[in-house]
């Protein structure tokens, strides 16, 4: 939902990686939606940014996190004259513990019609596999 008394909070525009961060600790954060799924080699990670374009999204490991944030043009928000909202508006923050099974390096994502997809594969000893009995 969104409410008028967000116009006082404090702007920082993110110019560079180094001050991304910066500008989500002054800035309200929302939590997008998320749904995890696992499949046989991998687990599946869908996360809703609608009206956020790829370039405005970073994902990143972490201490065994995967962090993702979401920077959203709150300007054009603010200046819609809504009579009823019932999205999140605002910047995306979501920090999820790695599971060691995990293998971090073949992590990938696809940003395509506001949902981002993660792909999470396990690690060769965590995949499901039949055992010979002989």
């Amino acid at each position: 939902m969104i409410r008028n008394d967000n116009k006082d909070l404090v702007k920082v525009e993110v110019q560079n990686e180094e001050n991304w961060e910066q500008a989500f600790e002054q800035e309200c954060l929302c939590a997008p939606l998320v749904d995890v799924y696992e499949i046989a080699d991998e687990y599946v990670m869908s996360v809703n940014l609608p009206g956020i374009p790829k370039e405005k999204i970073r994902i990143k490991i972490e201490d065994s996190h995967l962090v993702i944030m979401a920077k959203a043009d709150l300007k054009e928000i603010e200046q819609r004259n809504y009579i009823l909202s019932e999205t999140s508006a605002g910047n995306y923050f979501r920090k999820f513990k790695l599971a060691d099974s995990i293998n971090i390096e073949k992590i990938i994502a696809k940003y395509s019609n506001g949902q981002l997809v993660i792909n999470l594969p396990k690690q060769e000893f965590a995949k499901p596999r039949t055992i010979e009995i002989k």
